[in-house]
């Protein structure tokens, strides 16, 4: 079984209901897990009364600091409807740049176009150019420098042309 055939088991896998599968042949095998979403629910019930040791007025300053949060929210963020997203093909370490004295591959602002490479994953000491599958402005990073990465997880976000 090839890397390719591997990528697609992968993504049948994550589109379908499948917890778990392993596939043996003859000195080769391979188990892959869907990932369990852990749901941690938080229930609370609202306080109607102020305990009386805790004044009104000190009360005031927490709510406006949630409205001056809300307002701190940038405008000028691009709608996410409009948006590609450069996915990861595999799982490694990401990296934005060749090496440590190269220059980043792709910052926000940058052009890219198909095959303008935006990001290097390394996997098993091979490192592998992720090249660009769409043409646009590269408008969000959403993975730091030397991080890993999942398989099919969001790298950038480019506007297109």
């Amino acid at each position: 079984m090839d890397f390719k055939q591997i990528q697609e088991l992968i993504k049948i896998i994550n589109k379908s209901n499948i917890g778990e599968i392993t596939l043996e042949e003859k000195d080769f095998k391979i188990t892959i897990k869907q990932k369990e979403d852990h749901i941690t629910q938080v229930v609370s019930s609202p306080s109607a009364v102020l305990p009386t040791y805790v004044s009104e007025a000190a009360a005031r300053p927490a709510a406006a600091q949630e409205t001056a949060a809300e307002k701190a929210k940038p405008a000028a963020e691009p709608k996410a409807e409009n948006l590609i997203t450069i996915k990861s093909p595999m799982i490694g370490t990401f990296y934005r740049r060749p090496s440590p004295d190269k220059p980043i591959f792709a910052e926000v602002g940058d052009d890219v176009n198909p095959g303008k490479v935006v990001c290097i994953i390394e996997a098993m000491k091979l490192f592998n150019e992720i090249e660009s599958e769409v043409s646009g402005k590269i408008v969000k990073i959403l993975v730091d420098d030397a991080s890993p990465v999942e398989y099919d997880q969001p790298l950038f976000l480019v506007e297109p042309n």
